[in-house]
């Protein structure tokens, strides 16, 4: 249906950093899509026939970051003729496209989590939405509420439930430059195997050391100028310092 004004609200959480969580596209190319892109969230909008449209013919904005945290997210897009507003968590992004933005040509279909027929739209990820979504609403359409009673209007595809799962996840904080963890070594023994996550805004920081007994050296894991570094050393010298990652 083509509305004078379009209204789409959602709210979203995820660990992921990557999905598709909405898209709606027509017969010449022309789409929009909203899409989860490295923990940040970029409208995208095509117009499709850019010897049609020369001017204005693709818009990409991005707003947030970090929003694969498993917490809530809002987000909102109102369309009105050729004025849109993007809103990511109360931060909104106003812009005014030009007149050729007013016809675009979409379906009726609007697919939230993934991208419904393969082979369109071919420079986005294509990866769908793995996480919650709730409170969807088109033009004040309760579209979770119509899936959830299947309504014939509704498609629901793959494996979907109505329920948000917490995943066994417990984080730590550290609130001050002497808050750490320790955790004593078994005597004798000179194998150290460690993973996790972490996120911080700091460029540098030491984020694990360690001490091995039989080689009487150890290793430094630490943060210098946003890379992560690690530093191993044995008594009296130095024998690596390798760092990756940005």
């Amino acid at each position: 249906i083509n509305a004078l004004k379009d209204v789409i609200s959602l709210k979203f959480k995820t660990m992921q950093s990557d999905g598709i969580l909405l898209h709606r596209e027509g017969q010449n190319g022309d789409h929009i899509t909203v899409e989860l892109t490295k923990g940040k969230l970029s409208l995208l909008i095509n117009l499709g026939d850019t010897k049609t449209h020369p001017s204005n013919a693709q818009i990409n904005i991005t707003l947030g970051s970090l929003l694969d945290d498993q917490h809530w997210h809002s987000v909102l897009i109102e369309h009105f003729n050729n004025q849109v507003n993007f809103t990511v968590d109360k931060h909104t992004h106003h812009f005014h496209a030009k007149g050729e933005f007013s016809y675009l040509d979409l379906d009726y279909e609007i697919s939230f989590g993934g991208i419904p027929v393969p082979g369109k739209s071919g420079t986005l990820s294509r990866r769908n939405f793995h996480g919650c979504f709730e409170n969807i609403y088109y033009n004040g359409v309760n579209i979770i509420d119509l899936a959830k009673r299947h309504k014939s209007q509704i498609d629901i595809v793959g494996n979907v439930s109505f329920v948000c799962l917490e995943p066994q996840v417990v984080p730590v904080t550290f609130l001050s430059s002497s808050s750490f963890l320790a955790l004593p070594g078994i005597s004798g023994q000179d194998e150290v195997f460690v993973s996790f996550q972490f996120r911080t805004w700091n460029k540098e920081g030491l984020l694990l050391s360690c001490k091995l007994h039989q080689s009487s050296g150890g290793f430094l894991l630490y943060l210098s100028d946003g890379r992560v570094k690690i530093n191993l050393h044995k008594t009296g010298r130095v024998l690596s310092d390798i760092a990756a990652g940005n």
